[in-house]
């Protein structure tokens, strides 16, 4: 039965290794996420197309915002899956790299995604916040996706 096993994981397997990473990810950052900013936190993402408008927006900008949330989650997995693929020690060695990961991903969202955005968030981001985002990256979203990746794409 091991063997069996063995050869069925043997094959990558992108669409659940994205999937499963992307989705437990954001899932883990949106609970964070609701619990830190409360239930109007995915108008809040939808600010960053919108501005400040999608909190007239109701429903509409609410369920844009979890979907955009959602989005940028299995992007940061799909974007692992195909690192993955020429550099198999992504694969190979998910704690190290997923904790490294994290870090680019925060540094991404924080110096381009969101100054990028209609909201053009910009300035000194304090050391608390700072850290706290780091580690919420790190161990929160880039581990999950690092380790769905061992597991489906070997």
């Amino acid at each position: 039965m091991n063997s069996s096993l063995s050869v069925a994981t043997s094959k990558p397997r992108p669409i659940p290794a994205i999937l499963v990473g992307g989705l437990i990810a954001g899932a883990i950052d949106v609970s964070l996420a609701f619990y830190t900013f409360g239930s109007r936190m995915p108008q809040g993402i939808a600010s960053g197309l919108f501005g400040r408008n999608s909190f007239q927006m109701g429903a509409v900008s609410w369920i844009l915002g979890l979907c955009i949330h959602f989005f940028i989650a299995l992007t940061m997995a799909a974007v692992y899956y195909a690192a993955s693929r020429k550099l198999p020690f992504l694969v190979d060695y998910p704690l190290v790299c997923g904790l490294f990961y994290g870090m680019g991903l925060y540094l991404v969202m924080n110096l381009i995604v969101v100054p990028l955005s209609v909201i053009h968030a910009r300035g000194a981001i304090g050391r608390g916040d700072l850290i706290e985002g780091l580690l919420v990256h790190m161990f929160l979203i880039a581990l999950p996706i690092a380790y769905s990746m061992r597991t489906f794409s070997r």
